[in-house]
């Protein structure tokens, strides 16, 4: 098969230049453990598990089965007045994995449901214990938080931003985003500067009195904008900030979820304790669609005991297909997978070895930065003079065109392999993107 587009030209790629994807189209055909393959019979490097999402690799067997099997039990139940036995035993089984009390799972279907929900749960808690004044809500510049307009209006994606600014919310403002590559260049692990960035809270909360202000959202690793890794005692002091004024703390973990650093959640990583948590992409391995909220037990008790009629909501949101049987039986396995093969601990063991190998570019012609924790990890690239972004992009064609599949945020490299990959395949991968980015630098 040869790698063209098909036919027809009915399918709008979603965050892709469609233009240019016409005259060189990249078809993915088929995918097995940490590879994928293309409709001209090549081979590629998973070097981001698909998007952050398949850390088990492709075509698990138990996965398949479990999605095989659970059309012939119950393929969908009405999500409202009823519940499903999938969606309780997975409840149960990710609230297990969860630090502290947040012990009660509220299921969406991806990531930026999964923020808006968590979102709203905060605006409600603050109503049902009779301050309806917060309704500020603080995030992050250069956050990612999914493409739901309360995601949006929250996230400090400047594109994203700009070219939807006549939705975005009101009540909303950011903390600046803790990298300075003038003091943090080339760390491992968390940076020893840059701690005190936290203390921006303090200034947003003088600003516009913790009386207005309901919740602060921040994912503890940023990683669509390219692997942003928080100063030591960072995440810390914005626990104990939002503690002093009765500020909820919303981790969105729907990348660094379900063993990324080598925990169940970073949370336990960063010892860290949120009052909300979103995940999605790896409960699933990215085999069907499904997400959450994690929910400290004071903010579900305080909602559910509120002044609402007994016969009525007490919560006013939900989705068609939350708690979806099919999903929830596909994150049941999941769970299973990474529990059986001993996963989030393997994630543990290669992260030394994939830091040395991704920091071993250091020196490579065009490299200004690498950033790395657990096993995600970003590569900063010098941008084309006036062409933001060009570099990275540049990068990723000339990789995949040598077999490795990668991901460009700007001008950065991220990389997040497979928990199954081995230390070979991660050299492998790293002299792959070596290659890339020296002809990438060649090209100008």
């Amino acid at each position: 098969m040869s790698a063209t587009a098909p036919a027809s030209s009915a399918y709008w790629l979603p965050f892709t230049p469609n233009r240019y994807f016409a005259e060189h189209p990249k078809i993915l055909a088929g995918a097995k453990g940490a590879y994928y393959t293309t409709s001209d019979g090549r081979t590629l490097f998973d070097s981001l598990s698909g998007l952050w999402c398949s850390p088990l690799g492709h075509a698990h067997p138990a996965i398949a089965a479990a999605f095989a099997r659970q059309p012939h039990v119950l393929d969908f139940a009405p999500s409202f007045q009823f519940g499903n036995p999938q969606a309780f035993a997975l409840a149960e089984r990710v609230a297990d994995l969860a630090p502290g009390s947040l012990d009660h799972v509220f299921f969406v279907n991806s990531g930026s449901e999964a923020v808006d929900t968590a979102i709203k749960l905060a605006i409600a808690y603050h109503r049902a214990r009779g301050q309806g004044q917060r309704f500020r809500i603080i995030g992050r510049e250069r956050g990612y938080h999914g493409v739901g307009i309360a995601g949006i209006s929250v996230g400090g994606m400047v594109a994203n931003r700009k070219t939807f600014a006549p939705l975005m919310m009101n009540g909303v403002d950011h903390l600046r985003h803790p990298w300075d590559p003038a003091e943090m260049a080339f760390s491992r692990g968390q940076p020893a500067w840059g701690a005190h960035l936290a203390e921006d809270l303090e200034r947003l909360v003088a600003l516009h009195d913790a009386s207005t202000i309901a919740a602060v959202i921040v994912e503890p690793v940023q990683g669509s904008t390219g692997v942003l890794v928080p100063p030591q005692g960072y995440l810390q002091r914005l626990r104990e900030i939002c503690t002093r004024h009765g500020i909820l703390l919303i981790f969105d973990e729907v990348i660094t979820g379900y063993g990324r650093l080598g925990t169940p959640f970073a949370a336990q990583a960063f010892n860290v304790q949120p009052d909300l948590l979103t995940f999605a992409k790896a409960i699933t391995n990215g085999t069907i669609p499904l997400g959450g909220v994690l929910v400290d037990r004071n903010v579900r008790d305080t909602i559910l005991h509120s002044d609402s009629p007994a016969h009525a909501p007490e919560f006013l949101h939900g989705y068609t297909y939350s708690g979806h049987p099919m999903s929830c039986a596909v994150g049941l396995a999941t769970l299973d997978a990474y529990a059986s093969e001993g996963l989030f601990q393997r994630a543990a063991e290669l992260a030394p070895i994939f830091e040395a190998a991704v920091h071993s570019l250091r020196g490579t012609p065009g490299v200004t930065d690498i950033r790395n924790t657990g096993l995600m990890a970003a590569v900063e690239l010098a941008p084309v003079p006036g062409k933001p972004g060009l570099r990275g992009f540049t990068t990723f064609e000339h990789g995949f065109n040598n077999d490795i599949l990668l991901r460009a945020a700007g001008d950065a490299i991220s990389l997040a392999p497979p928990f199954i990959s081995t230390a070979d395949q991660i050299h492998s991968m790293v002299d792959s993107l070596r290659l890339a980015i020296t002809a990438a630098q060649a090209a100008g």
